[in-house]
């Protein structure tokens, strides 16, 4: 199915380079607003298909795209959303701007072929929500708080931009996928050299939890995660007194981004994920029709 992203920060330009790998995409388009942008200049030189021309390129287009991935801000997406609303395509929005359905690929993942708009939430969500969901199905949760900790070089000028709606969207998606009540979600961002790598670390208040249960819930977690995240960890997980600790790392697969950027390289993942998932049934399903 044919893809595009909108975008060339340093998500929409790491996102492009794994489209271009994947077994279900083919990368048509890398849309950005500015022929000077770094980022799309990197990638046109690497041989990559890309227009300065915004997201009128992709709506001018006499045959739409399947697949378009939004890199942009929460603002920006509303209006792509709209701009998009007439066409048969399924938009992926990694921005926290919770117009479409959220998705946690090791949740909900399904849901994507339901839903013409599909929300990613943040990288700190896709971090804790899984981990926290598994915990949450086995205990009742009163108080979660998430603490998500990035190294500033992996944090381009639209996530900055998003930071208040980053924390909204994390917090919401928190409730709804663990039922938790109150939530806390906090964002670190590190300038520390050498960077830190991403980290995400849970503080969880609730019934009956001991640390036998929680590694029980947390252990298969991981690996549904490293199906499409294979950077992705959990280094601690202790419970005391009634609160558990967790904390997840992810490193990053490389690409064209550092190892310590595993946020970016997570929110990635997961999208691609979710987008080759619907790709392969919708592909399948055209096979089907066709035999």
């Amino acid at each position: 199915m044919s893809a595009a992203v909108i975008g060339a920060g340093l998500i929409g330009a790491d996102l492009a380079t794994k489209i271009t790998r994947s077994e279900h995409l083919d990368l048509g388009l890398v849309v950005g607003r500015d022929v000077s942008t770094p980022g799309l200049h990197r990638l046109a030189k690497a041989g990559l298909p890309v227009t300065s021309d915004g997201v009128q390129a992709l709506v001018e287009r006499d045959e739409p795209f399947d697949v378009v991935f939004d890199a942009t801000t929460a603002t920006a997406h509303a209006e792509h959303d709209r701009l998009l609303a007439p066409y048969s395509c399924l938009v992926v929005d990694l921005t926290p701007s919770q117009v479409g359905r959220m998705i946690i690929p090791t949740v909900n993942g399904l849901d994507a072929l339901s839903y013409r708009n599909v929300n990613m939430v943040s990288c700190g969500g896709q971090a804790a929500i899984p981990v926290l969901h598994a915990v949450a199905a086995r205990h009742r949760i009163d108080y979660a708080e998430i603490v998500t900790t990035a190294a500033s070089a992996s944090i381009g000028r639209s996530t900055r931009l998003n930071l208040d709606e980053y924390i909204d969207t994390t917090q919401d998606a928190v409730r709804e996928f663990s039922s938790v009540g109150e939530v806390k979600v906090m964002v670190n961002l590190s300038p520390a050299k050498p960077p830190v790598r991403f980290r995400v670390a849970l503080t969880l208040l609730g019934a009956d939890l001991t640390e036998e249960s929680v590694r029980a819930a947390v252990g298969p977690v991981v690996e549904r995660m490293r199906v499409f995240a294979a950077g992705y960890d959990v280094v601690t997980c202790s419970v005391a007194d009634g609160r558990a600790f967790i904390a997840v790392e992810v490193a990053a697969s490389g690409d064209r981004i550092p190892r310590y950027a595993g946020n970016l390289d997570l929110i990635n993942s997961a999208a691609l994920h979710v987008a080759e998932q619907y790709a392969a049934v919708h592909l399948s399903t055209v096979g089907a029709e066709m035999s």
